[in-house]
């Protein structure tokens, strides 16, 4: 089985790479590199660099490899971005996962998993958010996801074109033999910027808002690892394989933790004092969003086997150490 992965130079791609690569299964990437990095890439992988929204360079790609079935990473994703611009995100995200299908579509390729994300449910109306539970995006990002989400069920419908889509809440950590990690810029994600504090890299983090109705006042956060993630990638494509069908699934640890958890983890971690400065509420944080995992657990035999903060906040520490500087450090 040869699989292509696209968006496979970004964070979660590249591990999703890695995994397959020790599984000893064919793998092709595509990336742009926009957000993504050239360091990340094996040099023993068959690699393209092009946008899918590109046609032609799709068909060469397909051409040139007998693909089974896709996994496609490849999106833009900051949030706040997404507000100021979102033309932009409708052209690349909806607008290249267009393109693919139609590719794929070209090409009598029948399976796909894709990337969604927990932004496909807005506001949360419970605190274990499951599939069931409305999808009202707040944002152009999500909305972007969700909108790829329906397309998917209606190709399906006419194409024959069987998916998954699996929406992840806050990925975090490393490889845990620390060949990749997680490189962003600019960085957005919680862990990595406390770990950017303990470098030095930062004079301190910042916690908005110690208000909110949790045990310490500070929004509660799922947390899952990266392998994990990559895992029921991986387990959503055997069941593409045993079961075509179209499905959605949360991925998630079921369990939530604090902003000031995620600290105080990182400062026994670490070992670094990391100076926390409380601000003012961001606009639209919920105070808990945590995800119900219980379908994927039962369909698709999935569950985190790396579930400790700790575990987590450690694998991303020793990438960061070892790569203070993300991929330019190996240059």
């Amino acid at each position: 089985m040869t699989i292509l992965v696209t968006g496979g130079a970004g964070y979660i791609g590249s591990h999703a790479v890695l995994t397959l690569k020790r599984q000893k299964k064919d793998v092709v990437i595509i990336d742009s590199l926009q957000t993504g990095h050239r360091g990340a890439l094996d040099q023993d992988i068959p690699y393209y660099e092009g946008d899918l929204r590109d046609s032609e360079f799709l068909d060469h790609v397909f051409s040139a490899h007998k693909i089974d079935a896709v996994i496609h990473f490849a999106a833009n994703s900051l949030v706040g971005e997404s507000v100021t611009d979102p033309l932009k995100y409708y052209d690349n995200n909806v607008g290249g996962a267009t393109s693919l299908l139609q590719a794929m579509n070209r090409h009598d390729v029948k399976k796909i998993v894709f990337s969604s994300t927990a932004a496909t449910y807005g506001e949360p109306e419970t605190d274990l958010i499951d599939e069931n539970d409305p999808t009202i995006p707040t944002n152009p990002y999500g909305e972007t996801k969700l909108a790829i989400e329906k397309m998917l069920k209606w190709a399906g419908g006419a194409y024959g074109l069987h998916s998954i889509s699996l929406r992840y809440f806050n990925v975090a950590g490393a490889d845990l033999d620390g060949e990749k990690g997680e490189d962003h810029n600019p960085e957005t994600h919680l862990i990595p910027i406390v770990l950017q504090v303990a470098l030095g890299q930062r004079e301190k983090i910042s916690v908005f808002g110690n208000d909110y109705p949790t045990p310490d006042g500070t929004c509660i956060r799922d947390y899952i690892h990266v392998q994990d993630l990559v895992d029921a990638h991986l387990l959503a494509l055997e069941k593409l394989d045993k079961d075509p069908q179209t499905a959605v699934y949360n991925l998630g640890n079921g369990q939530g933790f604090s902003v000031m958890e995620v600290i105080e983890a990182a400062r026994k971690v670490t070992g670094h004092d990391i100076p926390a400065a409380i601000e003012k509420r961001r606009a639209g944080d919920p105070a808990k969003l945590v995800a119900s995992s219980a379908r994927a657990t039962k369909e698709l035999g999935w569950k985190p086997n790396y579930p400790e903060l700790e575990r987590i906040i450690q694998t991303a520490w020793d990438w960061h150490r070892a790569h203070p500087e993300g991929y330019a450090s190996t240059k």
